[in-house]
């Protein structure tokens, strides 16, 4: 699984700053978050910008565009609130690269989440990351995935991020409802293992078990590829 950052295209770049007020001004933040993007979040820009116009990828309803955000962290990194808020405010699919430190000891994560556009709020599901890495100079970093298609190209991105791996032809949005099932299935057989560590009764430890068996041969079928 590839743990790299992406030489994003010259011609998509885009380079402008975007003052964090505009993620939180609106009344439906709450003073919690305010506080957050205060105390967690130095700059945000809006690096690059992939488009049929700057890249030559045609897009979807779904991906007309993907946005990539750099954000600069005042401490050691940036809160999921803090990129859910950042989210919800753009319509298109975005790729954020969180940036820590300063000169040598400055280093970088990219992380997304699969987001879905709807009539209201686009639906975003979990963030998935690359490790904390080096900071690199464009020329080090790998190139983009080949794809022939926006959408293509956002499932490319995403793929390596995310803990299980795409079948094929899966598309993102399957691979993010399977996900959810496994995230759900995984809860369940938590559960089900206290119950079995505290559960005095023979029989209901059998039962127990046979529920556990059952949930972990499940979520066998699921993470499968």
């Amino acid at each position: 699984m590839s743990q790299q950052l992406y030489r994003w295209p010259d011609a998509a770049k885009f380079g402008r700053r975007v003052p964090k007020e505009k993620f939180y001004e609106h009344g439906t933040v709450s003073t919690a978050l305010r506080e957050k993007f205060i105390a967690e979040v130095q700059r945000i820009t809006w690096a690059y910008k992939l488009a049929e116009t700057t890249i030559n990828l045609a897009g979807s309803a779904a991906v007309p565009e993907i946005q990539i955000f750099e954000i600069d962290a005042k401490g050691e990194d940036v809160s999921d609130p803090v990129l859910i808020a950042i989210d919800k405010a753009i319509p298109f699919p975005i790729v954020l690269e969180i940036n820590r430190g300063v000169g040598e000891a400055r280093s970088t994560r990219m992380v997304a989440a699969h987001k879905q556009p709807s009539s209201g709020a686009p639906k975003i599901g979990a963030y998935y990351s690359t490790n904390w890495q080096p900071a690199r100079s464009p020329r080090e970093r790998q190139p983009l995935p080949t794809a022939l298609t926006l959408p293509a190209l956002y499932t490319a991105l995403l793929a390596p991020l995310t803990p299980v791996a795409a079948r094929p032809g899966e598309d993102l949005a399957e691979v993010a409802a399977r996900l959810e099932s496994v995230r759900k299935i995984e809860r369940e057989i938590a559960v089900l293992e206290r119950k079995l560590r505290t559960e005095p009764q023979f029989n209901r430890k059998v039962e127990l078990r046979r529920a556990l068996k059952t949930k972990q041969a499940e979520l066998t079928v699921l993470v499968e590829r």
